[in-house]
């Protein structure tokens, strides 16, 4: 279609399909200028805060979980560590090992969709898995095996797969046997040679040329490749500023958040700046910390060194990683983790002499954050003095993220037009990979999208 000097372009995808949520996408191109992109979420709110009001202490953990249904533990985990926190319980020791074997499920098996299912298609030149599992059926199947291992991780310690009902304060309702988790261990030493597959097989990928212009926001915990706790932990866009931590109960005072006119999620920045969580943030900010099996995978497939931090030898300096395209190479390596993290806590494995410690009620404030597969999860609570809930903020990461995405598609397309690729079909396609780049908690990451192209001429004579 020629356009004319003064055409304005309205590129608008009304819905996305086959995705978790509702969510529409509008680019507007003046000039073969990109002068706004907008990410919709007009699913209707669903107001989970303020249902938690009134609620006992002991419910937010099985409430909250309701909020995903890819990743409960992580909303149940930030839960738990949010209520226990403002009625001053430190859950330690074997309980918090179990908690963790609990999240390396997780992981596991939201990763692999993500990088199977939704993300690899991208790069292979396939429509969906469908297609794909057509061509690369041994690849689907790997895929698939790896997926089944992370659910039977969280069904075993959480009572089911989806929506886990085991978890509760202080711990768990029961804990597993050393006999029960042997079954986990010999799955996971097959997954152990599927992940490190998926990590080479990803590597060959073809990765375009992007960066992403946000500063990382990512737990950080002394001594581990921080999951399921640590301080929230800074690396600026600008390299000359060094990586900054704050402490959790002023989350809100760095992390905050607004409503925008075209979406019903909120959108946060990190002290007035856009920011990012997820793989490139942890990868980031603690990547020196994987296993040495999980840096040896990460260097075979090309991933630079992260930066060097506190706690290794402090000689010379890594790189950060901001391509969003090399996010799904930084996941793979995160599944291969977290499938060897899942084999030691077992193998070293000792049941607890109580599947929980108390957690009495008590009032306070209490702050709690984990790393969903998507990014960090915050939660907050404030309790009166009967441990009813008074208030609650929940910011998971598809809001923290909102902001970089749209700017990831403003920078990808006005790249694209600058490169002449002015088509429906091209423009259409790399929307869809920006978007799935970040994997936003499963809204937007289907590969469908019905894409209407409309002009309209900027000058008030013109048709609207």
């Amino acid at each position: 279609m020629s356009q004319s000097p003064d055409t304005s372009r309205i590129l608008s995808v009304p819905a996305l399909t086959r995705v978790e949520g509702e969510t529409a996408l509008r680019l507007r191109i003046h000039d073969r200028t990109v002068t706004e992109a907008r990410l919709s979420i007009y699913e209707a709110p669903r107001f989970f805060e303020a249902l938690l009001r009134g609620r006992a202490h002991t419910e937010p953990p099985d409430l909250t979980s309701r909020i995903c249904g890819i990743c409960p533990v992580a909303y149940q985990l930030s839960a738990c560590r949010a209520v226990e926190d403002a009625c001053g319980v430190d859950v330690d020791g074997r309980l918090a090992r179990l908690r963790r074997l609990l999240y390396c499920g997780e992981w596991i098996e939201s990763q692999t969709l993500h990088i199977y299912l939704l993300h690899a298609p991208d790069f292979l030149g396939h429509d969906d898995v469908i297609g794909m599992s057509r061509s690369e059926p041994a690849h689907v199947r790997r895929g698939l095996r790896l997926k089944q291992t992370g659910n039977a991780v969280v069904e075993l310690l959480g009572g089911r797969a989806v929506h886990p009902v085991s978890v509760r304060l202080g711990g768990f309702h029961r804990t597993p046997t050393r006999t029960e988790l042997r079954p986990l261990a010999e799955g996971l030493r097959v997954a152990l040679d599927d992940a490190w597959d998926t990590v080479q097989w990803v590597a060959g990928f073809d990765f375009p040329e992007a960066e992403c212009e946000a500063d990382l926001l990512a737990l950080a915990e002394p001594g581990t490749y921080a999951i399921e706790s640590g301080v929230p932990t800074v690396v600026p866009y600008d390299a000359t500023h060094p990586a900054w931590s704050f402490p959790l109960r002023t989350f809100c005072d760095h992390v905050t958040e607004t409503q925008v006119p075209h979406s019903t999620a909120l959108h946060s920045r990190l002290d007035g700046r856009r920011h990012l969580t997820g793989s490139l943030a942890r990868y980031a900010v603690s990547g020196h910390l994987l296993s040495p099996t999980a840096l040896e995978a990460a260097a075979s497939a090309g991933l630079d060194d992260p930066p060097l931090r506190e706690g290794r030898d402090g000689t010379g300096q890594g790189t950060v990683c901001r391509n969003p395209f090399r996010s799904i190479l930084v996941r793979a390596v995160e599944v291969f983790y977290a499938v060897e993290e899942a084999l030691r806590i077992i193998t070293e494995y000792e049941r607890p002499a109580s599947p929980y410690v108390p957690v009495p009620a008590r009032s306070g404030v209490g702050h709690g954050a984990t790393e969903a597969p998507r990014g960090l999860l915050y939660h907050r609570y404030a309790f009166d003095r009967e441990g009813r809930v008074t208030d609650a903020r929940i910011i998971p990461p598809t809001a923290q993220n909102q902001g970089a995405i749209e700017e990831d598609l403003r920078r990808s397309v006005q790249a694209a037009l600058d490169r002449g690729q002015d088509s429906e079909a091209e423009l259409t396609r790399l929307c869809e990979r920006v978007i799935r780049n970040h994997d936003p908690c499963i809204s937007c990451s289907a590969h469908f999208l019905d894409l209407n192209l409309e002009t309209a001429c900027p000058h008030p004579t013109g048709p609207a």
